[in-house]
C-alpha cells in the first residue's frame, strides 16, 4: 500500500506556458534555445552557476536586451496554478506522506511565489513533509540519484512510494529504483484524477 507520494511542480501543479516563453525570447532576437543556453539551463537548476552567469549566457545572443527583459522572457513560462489543484493536495497530506521534487531555479521560483502571493504559497508548501528544488540538490531528474537522496533521507520504501511526472524520463528513472510512477500527460489528465485514473496502487 503506497504511503508516500512525491510530486513534480511544473506542469503537475502549476502550468507552464513554454510556447509563450519562446515567444517571448524571439521578440528580443533569439530564435529558439541552442546546446549552450541548454546547458547553461542545466548548471542553474543544478545551482552550479549564478543568477547573473546564467542571464549573462542569453545576453551572448540578445546583447540589445536588457537583464529585466531576459528574465521576464524567462519567467513568461510560469502559468496559472489552478485552486482545485491545492485543495486536492491539502486533501491528499492528511493521508500520505507528500513530497515535492523539481528542476527548477531561483528565478522560476521567485517568480512563482510573487505571482501567487504570500498566503496561497505558504498553504502549498504545508502540504509537504519536504520541499525539494534541483537547485539546492545540486542534482536534477532524471538523475537516480536525486531519488535516492529522498527514499534515504525519509526512510521511505520505494515499494510503498509514488512518484508523480510528467516527463518520461524521469518517471522511467524512478521505476528503475523499484518505486511506482505516473506519467502524467499534460493536457489529457490532471492531477486530481489521481484516483479516477488508478493512478494509486492499493
Amino acid at each position: 500500500m503506497i504511503n508516500a507520494i512525491i510530486f513534480d511542480f511544473g506542469d503537475v501543479f502549476i502550468n507552464l506556458n513554454k510556447e509563450t516563453s519562446v515567444e517571448e525570447f524571439k521578440k528580443l532576437g533569439l530564435d529558439g534555445p541552442n546546446e549552450d543556453l541548454v546547458a547553461h539551463n542545466d548548471l542553474f537548476e543544478k545551482g552550479k552557476i549564478t543568477e547573473l552567469e546564467f542571464i549573462n549566457a542569453f545576453s551572448k545572443y540578445i546583447p540589445n536586451a536588457s537583464i529585466e527583459e531576459i528574465i521576464k522572457a524567462w519567467n513568461s513560462i510560469i502559468g496559472d496554478f489552478p485552486l482545485e489543484r491545492l485543495e486536492f493536495l491539502q486533501m491528499l497530506s492528511s493521508k500520505y506522506r507528500l513530497f515535492l521534487l523539481t528542476n527548477t531555479d531561483s528565478i522560476h521560483i521567485s517568480r512563482f511565489e510573487h505571482k501567487v502571493g504570500m498566503s496561497f504559497y505558504t498553504d502549498f508548501y504545508r502540504c509537504f513533509e519536504k520541499v525539494y528544488y534541483s537547485y539546492e540538490m545540486g542534482m536534477r531528474k532524471p538523475e537516480p540519484e536525486i531519488f535516492n537522496v529522498i527514499l534515504r533521507k525519509h526512510d521511505l520504501s520505494p515499494k510503498r512510494t509514488l512518484f508523480v511526472d510528467d516527463k518520461k524520463d524521469n518517471t522511467d528513472a524512478a521505476a528503475s529504483l523499484g518505486l511506482h510512477v505516473w506519467n502524467l500527460k499534460v493536457g489529457e489528465e490532471d492531477v486530481v484524477d489521481l484516483f479516477d485514473q488508478k493512478h494509486l496502487p492499493l
